[in-house]
């Protein structure tokens, strides 16, 4: 597939964001099933803070990984959308990690972030931007 020069928009970034979110919740399922031996089959407690950063992490390698590896998730895939860094190059490790944590930043904002396109010249989210990363459309 090649690259279209038209940028991503945000429908498209949200649906593909809703087949991750799928695909995610059941990795998180798995990671915290593993867990369950070590407490004895008991929950894992809502205040525990080593748990929440282990879901990070998870979450930080479901995405990170396919950034690094393809440039594109499986909902990326589905909506034929693939990330770059600003030269149309693979993200390193360092790049996924500050476009990872820079994204969580835009939705902690109530999805500020994401609205950030409409005022930004290249129509770019605030963590592409300050990751110097990009969507692009596949055609």
């Amino acid at each position: 597939m090649r690259a279209d020069s038209r940028h991503c928009g945000l429908l498209r970034r949200f649906c593909a964001m809703v087949y991750d979110a799928l695909l995610l919740f059941s990795i998180l399922f798995f990671a915290t099933l593993i867990l369950l031996p070590a407490t004895g089959g008991e929950a894992l407690s809502a205040d525990n803070h080593l748990y929440h950063l282990y879901l990070f992490i998870c979450c930080f390698f479901y995405f990170g990984w396919q950034w690094v590896r393809g440039g594109q998730t499986l909902g990326m895939k589905a909506w034929r959308i693939r990330v770059t860094d600003f030269n149309g190059l693979a993200l390193t490790w360092k790049l996924a990690a500050i476009r990872f944590v820079l994204a969580v930043v835009s939705w902690l904002t109530f999805g500020a972030g994401f609205l950030w396109t409409y005022f930004d010249r290249d129509a770019l989210t605030f963590h592409d931007r300050f990751s110097g990363t990009r969507l692009i459309r596949l055609t």
